[in-house]
């Protein structure tokens, strides 16, 4: 009987392992990277003939949470106009697996997606930009003859709007 019982657990533990494989494996398909801001700090002033458009988030941030699909919906709609959408998120670094990856996952973002792993947020942040509180969202759009940045909630129009303006 204890065989049984041992074999019926290893059978359901098989199954349930089995079973998860395929999500885990989704995750692991996509593949974020993690910089810190030196690693990152090339990516807010390239020079050549694209529009950047750089969103600073997170998933427990409900605004951001809110603008990621007027974001999405920009790298959709201007791909083809060389608009480069690069979202940032500042979650901790222990939470890509279980919070970050599954919220790409479930909003199918299509973004480029980052995470920004320097803990020294008082260095950095200003060199973004000198007028940012720290607050999220945040965003900076360049390119070669245009540089804005803007601590707030962007709906979609809006971005579509700066974006017009600089091509």
């Amino acid at each position: 009987m204890r065989q049984l019982i041992l074999l019926l657990t290893i059978s359901l533990l098989i199954a349930v392992m089995s079973s998860a494989a395929p999500a885990n494996a989704e995750n692991a398909d996509r593949h974020i990277e993690m910089l810190d801001f030196d690693s990152f700090a090339p990516r807010l002033s390239q020079e050549d003939d694209s529009i950047y458009v750089i969103n600073f988030w997170a998933t427990w941030c409900a605004p951001c949470v809110r603008e990621i699909p007027a974001f999405e919906q920009l790298h959709a709609n201007y791909s083809d106009k060389k608009v480069k959408v690069l979202l940032v998120s500042l979650d901790f670094p222990n939470h890509l697996e279980s919070r970050v990856i599954p919220f790409l996952e479930q909003h199918q973002v299509q973004s480029e997606v980052i995470l920004l792993d320097d803990p020294n947020s008082n260095r950095w942040i200003p060199l973004v930009s000198e007028q940012w509180s720290g607050a999220i969202p945040a965003t900076v759009i360049y390119s070669n003859s245009f540089r804005g940045f803007y601590e707030r909630e962007f709906k979609y129009e809006e971005l579509e709007e700066i974006i017009e303006s600089v091509l």
